[in-house]
């Protein structure tokens, strides 16, 4: 391992530049609030310190995708958990052309166990034979690093990439390591990540279901928190599919957040990936490190931003309903 590389980005072993400016209001066409967005998403990312590399657009008035904010959105760098997206499309894409489905069991051996964030290394027994399914959401829905080794045996690296190849993506990609079925998380751009996103909402990025099964998830109440959604009641958080990143390199810490945003009757009205690294406040991974608390301010003023789907003629594919019932646990 690279001494640039932490131990948290080496999930698959188990081992361990300027700021560029923000894209003008003339370049950015988009719905009322974009001015706001850009405001906002200034101050907060000079706040929080650190190196800001961020695509965030929206549809405007006559339903095109328009950006907001483009900074430096084609640097490569290190995706970290944001990165579990491109693996889990790859596996979807697997699942789509028929070579597995989300109903295959594998088994959970104490071998593949990894710790930090998930679930698996919490159950002290091991054993079970699990779902892709089941790891799928593991992974997406609380970031689990043993999801990934479960995604690695069933699409190894190499085809990972491939798909991702295939699928148009020239930057996103893990990195394979001698053990085919092991890679570390790899790399992304903050417009790549974009794409992907943009073309998961309209469903055009796999088979519409399996768009759906990415999206409930990442939907889903019981997900992060403490960034974008922070700042939102329930109601609205079923509106943000999102996933966050947390790691550092010989810069500093990282914190990243990619996601969508929806209206109320779930059509795709907004996409952000936002990516910082070389920030302070080290082994900080909750809500008061200063980037998490960027991404709740920026993600409020987005949510309170988004065009009024009266007027944005978006012709995206409305998601699934997705309902929130709280249920008494007594």
């Amino acid at each position: 391992m690279s001494s640039s590389m932490s131990r948290r980005s080496a999930l698959g072993l188990g081992a361990a530049a300027a700021v560029a400016g923000v894209s003008s209001p003339a370049q950015a066409a988009g719905p009322t609030g974009t001015r706001s967005i850009r405001r906002v998403y200034q101050r907060e990312k000079t706040r929080a310190g650190g190196v800001w590399r961020t695509h965030i657009a929206a549809v405007d008035a006559t339903g095109a995708l328009k950006p907001i904010v483009e900074d430096d959105a084609d640097h490569v760098t290190h995706g970290y958990s944001v990165q579990k997206l491109a693996v889990a499309t790859a596996v979807m894409d697997k699942i789509d052309r028929g070579a597995l489905t989300l109903g295959t069991k594998l088994d959970l051996p104490a071998g593949i166990i990894l710790g930090g964030s998930g679930i698996y290394h919490l159950h002290r027994v091991w054993g079970d034979e699990i779902t892709v399914g089941n790891f799928l959401t593991a992974m997406l829905l609380v970031s689990d690093n043993t999801a990934v080794r479960m995604c690695g045996r069933v699409v190894p690296a190499l085809e990972i990439n491939e798909i991702l190849a295939a699928k148009g993506f020239v930057h996103t990609r893990v990195e394979p390591v001698a053990n085919p079925n092991r890679f570390f998380l790899g790399t992304t751009t903050p417009r790549e990540t974009h794409d992907l996103l943009w073309r998961l909402a309209t469903k055009t990025l796999l088979k519409p279901e399996s768009c759906d099964f990415l999206l409930s998830v990442t939907r889903w109440l019981n997900g992060y928190h403490d960034g974008v959604r922070r700042v939102m009641s329930s109601k609205e958080r079923e509106r943000v599919a999102t996933k966050y990143g947390a790691d550092f390199n010989d810069l500093g810490e990282s914190r990243h957040e990619a996601g969508i945003m929806f209206s109320a009757d779930g059509v795709p009205l907004l996409t952000y990936a936002m990516f910082a690294e070389g920030l302070g406040d080290p082994e900080n991974y909750g809500a008061t490190h200063p980037a998490v608390e960027a991404h709740s301010k920026i993600g409020r003023t987005m949510m309170d931003s988004l065009p009024d789907t009266r007027t944005a003629k978006s012709t995206a594919p409305r998601s699934l309903p997705h309902p929130f019932h709280p249920v008494d646990g007594g």
